[in-house]
């Protein structure tokens, strides 16, 4: 099965930059979805962005301000967080899905801290 590692994460002021990105452990990587999440500390893991076909998908929340990317070629997927608010921090999470049919192989990376703080 194939692993998904993220990096990226640390310590940003408000306003600031981050890019996150996650590397799949294997050449060849055409998941059907990729996709970011996040889970805050006492609250349930949420959607960020997802990427398929198309549409992209982004949570309001984030919109405007985050970019995903993917890069078949390198089996990397990013995220590009702009004008990051403290209610950003939270651990990043990130996952691809492959639609076989009737089943569905869903793998999650094992997370990086972001931290928003003056």
């Amino acid at each position: 099965q194939v692993q998904l590692v993220e990096s990226g994460g640390g310590l940003v002021q408000p306003g600031g930059s981050l890019r996150l990105s996650c590397a799949a452990s294997r050449s060849i990587f055409t998941p059907t979805v990729v996709g970011w999440y996040r889970q805050a500390p006492g609250k349930q893991r949420e959607l960020v962005a997802t990427m398929a076909s198309s549409p992209i998908k982004y949570a309001d929340s984030v919109k405007g301000r985050f970019t995903i990317s993917r890069d078949n070629a390198k089996s990397t997927v990013n995220l590009q967080m702009n004008s990051l608010k403290p209610e950003d921090t939270a651990v990043y999470y990130c996952n691809a899905e492959w639609w076989k049919g009737t089943s569905t192989e869903i793998v999650w990376g094992q997370g990086t801290q972001v931290t928003v703080s003056s």
